[in-house]
């Protein structure tokens, strides 16, 4: 079972492009690809399996464009990335990207193999939702990475000797020797290794080289990990007597997860609230982007509003646009939050900073309905899964939709019960949403569906302060999401083989893009 962190799986990365498990994810491979290679890299083969979601998503998802800007060592938040490809070619690595079987069990499996003049490593990888990362293989060697340990690759024809070096060592948090094509000890450690330890690991007789492949994601994890509780049932009971809120429960788990402190989950919350903020503010101002399906359809919403065009419901005409605001910034390569993915980028920021700005409520106040709704992805991450490849669309915005009820009670001035009632009626609306993006954009229906979870979000807030029923609890419902993701169909799954993606109008749509002719608003 996953041991989640909040900066890491559920709120995060800060990224560019539509997709944080094509583009986020495809960068932080593309950087442990970079690492692997000591930053030198002349040649790129990248294989997708037919069968899986990549081989029909890496061009307009930007998977291609994630993994080049990760080959130049770039974050995923750098302005070039709409340019990686020319920046690539620039560079001189040459990459061919091709479609075959290569027995991919997963839909979002890499096979990439590496040249420059040196030598030569194969890596097969997994993107696993909402920017996270797998490493399942290197040179044919199984092996486990996920981007949260400095990993060191000890090359040596005689690993016993090393292994016996470093078992003295005590800043190594595990090693395991691992035999394919080459025979390398994988070292996991939580700090960068000192350079004495390195040069002693060189100076062995048999060993060949060392690499060090840096962290891709914000917190580190650690041997003997441990959590205060990883399942609603346990939190209850963690709280009993304690009668902390459920942001303040976000806190302490996310202490012990991360080994920080309770200012450092704050801060790093509070700059999450600002980008987001920021972000909103960017796309009411107008987003232009040429290779996009949906223009800036929230400023005419906001014209709109501000005239008395649209029907009442002040709160939710706000929402409304706020969520259109950040879809906006987000097709238009503009900096965004994966909240819980980019897909889903809307939601939850539409939901709690428009219930912040029309209720007059603070910074402070924001983080917090931020932290109580990060609690709630946090049991979705580790028993679900955020990536529609794997669980459909309601893995993205029904995730995000049953996260922001969570804090919209807290922004209303409600209960940990009623928190948990708004999330699970939220998601219990959202079970079998399928993802079925127009033209592989993230843009149609995706634009609608973060707004159906917001208002899904706002209406079960309303139910839960009333003191509904939930009738199921939470954490029976994501076992619920769970399987139903199982069960849905793949092409039903962010493929592009299924729903409104195959449509006539979509396929002219996808057909006009490939050929850089401008799509007209609202279609063909």
């Amino acid at each position: 079972m996953k041991v989640p962190s909040i900066f890491n799986e559920v709120i995060g990365p800060v990224m560019r492009g539509p997709s944080s498990s094509h583009c986020a994810a495809s960068l932080r491979i593309g950087r442990l690809c970079r690492d692997l290679m000591d930053g030198e890299i002349t040649r790129v083969l990248i294989e997708f399996d037919p069968n899986g979601s990549l081989a029909t998503t890496h061009d307009g998802q930007g998977s291609d464009m994630g993994l080049f800007g990760g080959f130049l060592g770039w974050e995923a938040h750098d302005e070039r990335l709409v340019d990686a490809e020319k920046h690539l070619a620039a560079s001189g690595i040459e990459v061919d990207i091709q479609i075959r079987d290569i027995g991919a069990t997963h839909p979002n499996t890499y096979q990439i193999t590496l040249w420059n003049t040196r030598e030569s490593h194969q890596v097969i990888t997994l993107s696993t939702g909402g920017g996270m990362i797998e490493v399942i293989s290197i040179d044919g060697c199984k092996v486990h990475m996920e981007g949260d340990f400095h990993e060191y690759l000890v090359y040596s024809s005689q690993p016993s000797l090393a292994q016996e070096f470093l078992s003295n060592i005590s800043e190594i948090e595990s090693y395991i020797t691992c035999v394919g094509s080459e025979t390398f000890i994988e070292i996991k450690s939580t700090i960068r290794l000192p350079d004495e330890i390195i040069r002693q690991l060189l100076d062995m007789e048999d060993t060949n080289k060392v690499k060090w492949l840096e962290p891709v994601v914000p917190v580190l994890s650690r041997k003997d990990l441990s959590v205060p509780f990883i399942t609603v049932a346990e939190m209850l009971e963690f709280n009993r007597g304690k009668d902390l809120s459920l942001w303040e429960l976000a806190v302490q788990y996310e202490m012990e997860r991360g080994g920080i402190s309770a200012k450092d989950v704050h801060q790093l919350m509070g700059s999450i609230a600002d980008i987001m903020r920021d972000s909103i503010s960017q796309g009411l101002e107008g987003t232009e982007f040429e290779d996009r399906i949906l223009g800036a359809q929230s400023v005419q919403f906001k014209a709109k509003m501000e005239s008395g065009g649209l029907l009442a419901g002040d709160l939710l005409n706000q929402i409304i646009m706020y969520v259109s605001a950040m879809m906006e910034v987000k097709s238009s390569m503009g900096v965004i939050v994966a909240a819980p993915t980019a897909g889903s980028c809307g939601t939850l920021p539409g939901a709690l900073i428009g219930a912040v700005d029309y209720l007059g409520k603070s910074r402070e106040e924001l983080i917090k309905a931020l932290l109580a709704s990060a609690m709630i992805g946090v049991f979705i991450s580790a028993h679900a899964t955020f990536a529609a490849e794997v669980g459909g669309c309601q893995a993205e915005t029904g995730a995000g939709g049953t996260m922001a009820a969570a804090g919209l009670v807290h922004l209303a001035g409600g209960t940990l019960e009623q928190s948990l009632t708004a999330s699970s009626i939220a998601l219990q609306n959202s079970l079998g949403i399928v993802c079925d993006p127009v033209a592989n954009r993230v843009e149609a229906p995706c634009l609608g569906k973060n707004i159906m979870a917001a208002g899904n979000a706002l209406s079960c807030t309303n139910m839960a302060l009333a003191d509904y029923d939930q009738v199921i609890p939470l954490d029976e419902v994501i076992g619920a999401m769970n399987s139903v993701g199982n069960a849905m169909d793949a092409s039903l799954r962010c493929t592009g083989f299924g729903g409104l993606a195959i449509t006539k109008t979509a396929k002219t749509i996808e057909e006009n893009l490939a050929e850089g002719k401008m799509v007209p608003l609202g279609g063909c």
